[in-house]
């Protein structure tokens, strides 16, 4: 349900329908337009007399939400959502480079990768201390040790981090360390991790799973939503189709989808949905052309050695004209590229960033 108050609406009256709503058990999120103020209800609108709240004192009307996710649908939220990370906007006219190693490996990779992205002109510095893998067998990450390496590039560099949480109980230990969480596609529809983001408060990027429908994407998102953190991002990091030749099938579609169904900020990430370096750059030029508010992608000095996804990831040189290819087409859909130049020593959203080793 949404509340569209007068343009003359006080302040009062605002409040009085945010009480009466909040009584039953709902939530409100107020959207203070420059013309007027509309209030979100998020919860069970079967508790809920419209028709009551239609005739209280500065309403102008009442409306349903038709979309099972109510807090991620452009209907509840008109306006896009724009997420401040340090110096970096996401969501805005302003295309968001995210980049960095699958795996955190060591302080050196790192801080190499780091410094390298950085240079190519990339805003926000990505690598994995938990891992994730189909293999138990595989490296699983660094764990808290990767962790400080993050933040010492963080502190090193200027750019934010993000990287990647796998459950409730590490939310804390990770959100004191990295600036964005990522919740990976495995765990899309993880309700409990995703409770313990929401309430976190921290920005996130939930990634869609191999088979996730753009609904059910959403409606996890909505779990986020649900705990009062609005900071969600999307990314698109392809689904599994018949196709063998890639790792899975880029649906650049849900770009368009996504931002003609939600308000939330979308990010592609072309590395893993097609897990060949060869196809990376033409998959990331796309996901500018159809409108995506951020490209993430894996880089690493020597693919060949890379602890994980090493065929997917691309060389410093390379994703530095890539770089370059990709702000022509932002420029050519009439978005920007902004400058990475952030402040050195930034922490971010970052609580630990001298908890290094010494080299």
């Amino acid at each position: 349900m949404i509340v569209v108050m007068e343009p003359t609406a006080t302040k009062e009256q605002v409040n009085a329908i945010i009480e009466r709503v909040e009584a039953v058990g709902c939530k409100t999120h107020p959207i203070i337009g420059a013309e007027r103020t509309v209030i979100g209800v998020i919860g069970d609108g079967r508790v809920i007399d419209a028709r009551q709240i239609g005739r209280m004192i500065g309403v102008e009307t009442v409306m349903p939400i038709s979309k099972p996710y109510k807090g991620a649908s452009r209907e509840f939220k008109p306006q896009d959502t724009i997420i401040q990370v340090g110096n970096v906007t996401i969501g805005g006219k302003e295309l968001v480079m995210m980049a960095g190693p699958c795996s955190v490996e060591g302080r050196s990779q790192l801080l190499e990768v780091a410094h390298a992205c950085k240079e190519a002109g990339a805003h926000i510095l990505r690598g994995g201390a938990y891992k994730p893998r189909s293999s138990p067998y595989s490296f699983q990450g660094l764990g808290e040790e990767g962790l400080r390496y993050l933040a010492e590039a963080r502190e090193a560099t200027g750019m934010p981090v993000i990287t990647e949480v796998m459950e409730p109980a590490l939310v804390p230990l990770v959100c004191d360390y990295a600036d964005i969480l990522q919740v990976g596609a495995r765990n899309m529809q993880n309700y409990a991790l995703l409770n313990a983001i929401g309430k976190s408060g921290h920005p996130v990027l939930l990634k869609r799973s191999f088979s996730g429908t753009i609904e059910e994407w959403l409606m996890s998102a909505e779990y986020i939503l649900s705990h009062g953190n609005n900071n969600v991002m999307l990314c698109e990091r392809g689904i599994r189709a018949n196709e063998t030749e890639t790792r899975n099938t880029l649906d650049i579609s849900a770009v368009p989808v996504i931002k003609h169904l939600s308000h939330l900020p979308i990010i592609v990430d072309p590395s893993h949905a097609t897990g060949k370096w060869e196809y990376v750059g033409a998959t990331s030029k796309a996901a500018v052309a159809a409108g995506a508010d951020g490209v993430i992608l894996e880089v690493h000095p020597k693919p060949d050695e890379a602890w994980s996804d090493g065929r997917q990831s691309l060389k410093p040189e390379k994703y530095a004209a890539l770089v370059q290819e990709m702000r022509a087409v932002a420029l050519a859909v009439g978005r920007s590229v902004p400058s990475n130049q952030t402040t050195i020593g930034q922490n971010g959203h970052g609580k630990r960033p001298l908890l290094v080793p010494t080299p």
